[in-house]
């Protein structure tokens, strides 16, 4: 074969597969690909399997509580039903990323909602920014998770709000002025909410004596504790998850370690359980309480309840505000197209179970949090309410 009519061809061929190609991925673009009939396709990642599984199983659930809720009242639309497309990322960061690509490039869901945990949502956040559509997270306190861009947000409050409010409790209300902490390395929320509380504690006139770290996976606690009691100090912040948690509330009892443990919200899942008695003398910043008497409160407690048999956890809570504020912003929007409902999301100011999830210019909600002290009675985990603290 000639040169030249060889190389027109593989360039002929090549030119083909390129196309093929382009076709197969969903590029960034104003363009919604609904179709404006039938369901709306509404995506959601989770960790259902792995160390952070109750927090992916309590945000789906709350999730479909409420997308079940907005479909009986008629859907959105003028009657259109929203279906959640659900996708385990394993509670691995990697697969986070491959679970929205999935939702996004093949499924052409409309919006996302998730992640729980700060680490896998900064890890598909950029997913979702990339395709221009738009994400909520219900939990993910990190401050740098809405900073990946303008199409992501969330319905929780931040770290900085958060860390203020657990390091002011234990200075003014437990009187602690000298204090340990011990994060986990690994997770960027329990760094950020280490900052955070370093930066009230210190600035209210306490003294941070040390910051020992861990990796998360980690089972034998001891060294670290020991070297914590042996600074003496009145409290102890833990701003991790909750398997871990579990275990360094043992352990530091076992050592002898009577002195308040303080945490985030990343303490609310059901191995917390392990701690059991160890538990006592515990206290965490927090969402929402199931005790609050507002009616959009008991009437979710109620159908929570209903459905599945338990009692909502503050995640299930956040998993169903994502999903109202979702469908609200739709409402609103009267569109699926990614750029209007993007500016509808943003101009969000809904009641939710977990306060008021009014938007703000970074695309984060301000609203208070709820002080519990964390107890195990009769073999079960109790969060009693201790106050509410709002923004300043």
């Amino acid at each position: 074969m000639h040169r030249s009519a060889r190389f027109h061809r593989l360039f002929l061929a090549a030119t083909a597969v390129g196309i093929i190609a382009a076709g197969c991925e969903r590029r960034p673009s104003t363009e919604s690909a609904d179709t404006g009939t039938g369901e709306i396709l509404v995506g959601f990642y989770g960790s259902l399997t792995g160390d952070g599984a109750s927090f992916g199983l309590s945000s789906r659930d709350g999730a479909q509580l409420a997308v079940e809720e907005v479909n009986a009242a008629g859907g959105v639309l003028g009657g259109r039903m929203l279906r959640l497309l659900v996708e385990d990322d394993q509670s691995r960061p990697e697969e986070a990323s491959n679970a929205v690509t999935k939702l996004i490039t093949q499924d052409k869901v409309i919006a996302v909602i998730g992640e729980v945990a700060s680490r896998r949502t900064l890890a598909a956040a950029p997913v979702a920014q990339k395709f221009q559509v738009p994400m909520i997270t219900p939990a993910s306190t990190n401050e740098r998770v809405t900073e990946v861009g303008d199409y992501i947000f969330r319905v929780c409050f931040i770290d900085p709000f958060q860390g203020e409010v657990i390091a002011k409790f234990a200075y003014t209300d437990l009187k602690a002025r000298r204090a340990a902490i011990l994060k986990d390395i690994q997770q960027d929320y329990s760094v950020g909410l280490s900052d955070a509380v370093t930066r009230t504690f210190t600035a209210l006139g306490g003294q941070v004596l040390d910051t020992v770290s861990y990796s998360s996976g980690d089972a034998d606690f001891k060294a670290a504790l020991t070297k914590i009691r042996g600074l003496k100090p009145d409290a102890l912040f833990v701003p991790g998850y909750y398997n871990e948690v579990a275990i360094i509330a043992r352990q530091a009892r076992e050592l002898g370690m009577t002195i308040p443990i303080l945490g985030g919200d990343g303490w609310v899942g059901d191995a917390l359980a392990n701690g059991r008695e160890a538990l006592a003398n515990t206290f965490i910043s927090d969402h929402y309480h199931g005790d609050n008497p507002a009616a959009v409160v008991q009437n979710f407690v109620k159908s929570y309840r209903t459905k599945f048999g338990k009692d909502p956890d503050s995640i299930a809570a956040l998993g169903y505000d994502s999903v109202k504020v979702l469908a609200d912003a739709l409402t609103r929007a009267g569109s699926t197209q990614n750029t209007q409902l993007r500016a509808a999301i943003a101009a969000s100011d809904v009641a939710g179970v977990t306060g008021q999830l009014k938007m703000n210019a970074k695309r984060n909600v301000d609203k208070p949090a709820v002080i519990s002290e964390v107890t195990f009675v009769n073999g079960a985990i109790k969060y009693v309410y201790r106050a509410t603290v709002s923004p300043s």
